[in-house]
Order: C-alpha cells, then structure tokens, then sequence
C-alpha cells in the first residue's frame, strides 16, 4: 500500500487496500478492505468506501459521501474515440451522497468539464452515469436507471427502476421518470414520463411533498394540459408557456426549459394524436 499521508488519526485505511500515491485523504475518512484508489483522488473529509470499490483519478469526491462495494468510479469513456490515457476532467461527485452495489460514473470524454454527480443524490444499485452527464442535489436513480452520455437530471428528479435516458437527453427539476421508461426526448420540468417518452401528467406527489403552493401546482397543471397535450409547435409551445408563466415562476421554468437549445425534442402527453410522435 502506498504511503499516503493521513490527516487524522480517525481515517482509517485497511491494510488490504492499495492507494496511489497522488491521492488526497481527508478527516475521517474510512477505507475497507480490498479497494483501488488510482490517480489523482481527492476523497473529503468523512467519505466512506465500504469495500472492494474502485476509483480512478482525476475524481473528486464530496464530504460524507459513501461508495458501497463493487463501485467503479471514474474510468474512461464507453466510447470509440476515446483512447486510454487521453486527457479528461474525470468526474466530481458531491456532498452527502450514496452510491449503492455495482454504480457506475464514467469519465468525461475531455478535459474541460467533469462528469458531475450533485449533492445528496442516491444512486441505487446497479444505476450508471454515462460519459459528461450530470445530475443536480437530490435527484434518485433507481435501481438499473442509466443516463447516457451528456444527459442531464434536475434537481429533486427521480428516474424509476430500469429507466433509460438516451445521450444528450434532459430531464428537469422535480420531473419524475417511471420505471422502465425510455427517455429518447427531453422531459419537462415537474411532469411524469412513462414508455417510450409519454407525458402522463405532472409530478403530482413530487411538488406536494416540496410544499410547493397550491396555486402555483395548479398553474403547473393547467400549463401541462394547455400545452403539452395539444398539438403544438416548439415556438408555440414557448409562446403559450412564456404566457402563462408570467404569474408563476414554475410555469416560467418550464418555458425557458423547452425553449433552450437542445440535441433531443421535447416528449409530449397522451391526448396526442397516435399517429403522431410522442415528441416535437
């Protein structure tokens, strides 16, 4: 194991484990057995590594955080032009998260921006993060759930068990993926998606236990069915949102979310034509 100064008599590293030496430790750190800790790693002060996981450098790692066994974090892209030992910001993972049996996160695919994983997120077994995906403070990956490379997850979102993000997809704040879904267009902020990127309404559960006021889930909700469930164009779909976001800020959101420039369409709701895609 290699001689990694310790900060404080209450980190704890187990004889079975093997460091590098550019890795940076701090307070209260515990290491159990049979970890690899490659590179440039920095793990802050109370983070916990269960046992047997896997971290590959540069790869920051916040206060608190705690990494169950089998986790592989940091290593290089799943992707054809990524070559070992390309340059990479690596990944950056917040405070007071847990990231359960056989997680994922993979290294960006430059050295610009990290692949990032917010604050007090909770990534349930077997969940991934592709290359140069992010996701905000408390979002929930349930088990089996992936984002492909560059998607994105708003804050306090939830994708459900064996949900799919396709690459580049976004999905916004408080929005909630149901199980098995697969997100191949970009979900707006506080709906539901189900299937293959169906709107089935608003998160409903989610901004009640926020607190959020009554009128203003129901200016969310009025905005869905006005919107989201009528055959629209983008631009349409900006202009009726801007509208009625004048009086509500999440509504206003939800408007600059579908009106910012992005590699998928938007998903849209059940009272779609059939015939039509599920998204514009």
């Amino acid at each position: 194991m290699a001689k990694t100064p310790l900060r404080s008599c209450m980190t704890s590293v187990h004889p079975t484990s093997i460091l590098s030496k550019d890795c940076e430790i701090g307070e209260g750190v515990v290491i159990g057995p049979w970890c690899v800790v490659s590179g440039r790693v920095k793990l802050a002060d109370g983070v916990r590594l269960i046992g047997n996981v896997y971290l590959n450098g540069p790869l920051t790692i916040g206060a608190r955080t705690v990494l169950y066994p089998f986790c592989a974090i940091g290593f290089m892209a799943q992707h054809l032009k990524v070559k070992q030992g390309d340059p990479t910001a690596g990944v950056v993972i917040g405070e007071d998260s847990t990231l359960r049996e056989h997680c994922t996160v993979h290294a960006a695919t430059h050295d610009t921006n990290p692949t990032t994983v917010g604050n007090r997120n909770l990534m349930m077994v077997n969940s991934h993060l592709g290359h140069d995906s992010r996701t905000g403070n408390d979002v929930v990956l349930v088990n089996n759930s992936a984002l492909g490379g560059h998607g994105s997850v708003g804050d306090n979102a939830t994708l459900g068990g064996g949900a799919l993000l396709h690459q580049f997809t976004r999905v916004g704040r408080m929005a909630f993926v149901g199980g098995g879904t697969r997100a191949v267009a970009d979900i707006p902020p506080f709906c539901s998606a189900v299937e293959r990127s169906r709107l089935s309404g608003i998160n409903l559960i989610g901004l009640r236990r926020a607190g959020l006021p009554r009128d203003q889930i129901t200016a969310v909700r009025e905005a869905f069915r006005k919107v989201f469930r009528e055959p629209m164009t983008r631009p349409e779909m900006i202009e009726t949102l801007n509208k009625l976001g004048a009086k509500c800020p999440l509504v206003a959101e939800m408007a600059e979310f579908v009106g910012t420039c992005a590699n998928r369409p938007i998903s849209v709701g059940y009272d779609r034509d059939d015939r039509e895609d599920a998204m514009v």
